[in-house]
């Protein structure tokens, strides 16, 4: 009960501060951003219950900073590749067998692969292989990914199956 109620305050502060930093504390305002900031709450418990993650903030921050370096350097690495007379691409499909349960967890990880230039989550092979569209596969696309779950499970406390 105290967890759930911790949730409610936290995810509410959290869109309450999203909100403010979007349109400002306009005290007119204050009463539309708080219902939004519960409605969104609401949705948000509704969509994703308390318990599945627990965000740890160092984790966290070394994983967004992380991503953020390695989108940079793979956005470089494609568009030198798109415009590179020789065009040198060799697309494929790569299966990653991950070690995240299927559902919320597994989609959470896609999502965030999927934002990285160069990888593309296109579906699954088995319970636990994910075929990634990537750009070279003479890459070790595979071992980046592998990676990416460390940070992601340690950063957002996901499950990881013992295989």
């Amino acid at each position: 009960m105290r967890s759930d109620v911790r949730s409610w305050l936290v995810r509410t502060a959290a869109f309450l501060g999203f909100w403010l930093i979007l349109f400002g504390p306009g005290p007119a305002d204050l009463v539309v951003a708080a219902l939004a900031a519960v409605g969104a709450t609401w949705v948000s418990l509704r969509l994703l219950p308390s318990g599945q993650f627990t965000v740890r903030p160092v984790e966290l921050t070394e994983f967004v900073l992380r991503f953020l370096y390695k989108s940079i350097v793979a956005g470089i690495d494609v568009a030198r590749r798109a415009l590179d007379p020789r065009l040198p691409l060799r697309p494929g499909i790569v299966i990653y067998h991950t070690h995240l349960p299927q559902g919320v967890t597994q989609s959470a990880f896609c999502t965030e692969v999927s934002l990285l230039p160069g990888t593309l989550p296109c579906g699954s092979n088995d319970k636990s292989g994910i075929a990634i569209h990537c750009l070279d596969v003479t890459q070790p696309v595979a071992e980046h990914l592998a990676a990416e779950e460390v940070l992601f499970t340690r950063a957002l406390g996901g499950y990881r199956r013992d295989d």
